[in-house]
């Protein structure tokens, strides 16, 4: 039985200073719409997210998580955007030994001036995570 409410979808957003961070404020002011839905978390570096950060927001509710790092060899912090390519991939196992899908995790690229980009990235992790449906670690009320 549905109940004509749409399920929209809490998704944390890691968000990298040097490009994510910078390509959500170029969408505000290019008045690009992305899903409010969005949960930014600004980060000096895409690196400094651990597999637990990912974790800890799918235990406090999130249904959906994107890391969005520099492009690959243009990272400020030289490797920061591999480290967390291979957190990402970490959660991604750690979740399916749990039976959680872990298309609800990933890493994307952006650079801080493509806000159209950041936008794009967001409105379609939305929409994966709605085909998803809602996270089964997500505490019920």
């Amino acid at each position: 039985m549905t109940t004509g409410v749409e399920f929209l979808p809490c998704i944390v957003a890691f968000c990298c200073v040097h490009s994510a961070y910078q390509a959500a404020d170029a969408a505000g002011r290019m008045r690009i719409p992305y899903p409010e839905n969005i949960i930014m978390v600004h980060i000096p570096c895409a690196g400094r997210v651990d597999t637990l950060h990912i974790l800890r927001a799918f235990e406090n509710g999130a249904d959906g998580v994107v890391i969005l790092a520099c492009h690959e060899g243009a990272c400020h912090h030289i490797l920061g955007n591999i480290r967390a390519k291979e957190r990402v991939e970490r959660a991604n196992a750690l979740l399916r030994e749990i039976g959680v899908d872990g298309r609800r995790v990933e890493m994307r690229t952006c650079a801080p001036n493509d806000g159209s980009r950041f936008a794009r990235v967001c409105h379609e992790l939305e929409e994966k995570i709605k085909e998803l449906g809602p996270s089964p670690l997500r505490k019920h009320a």
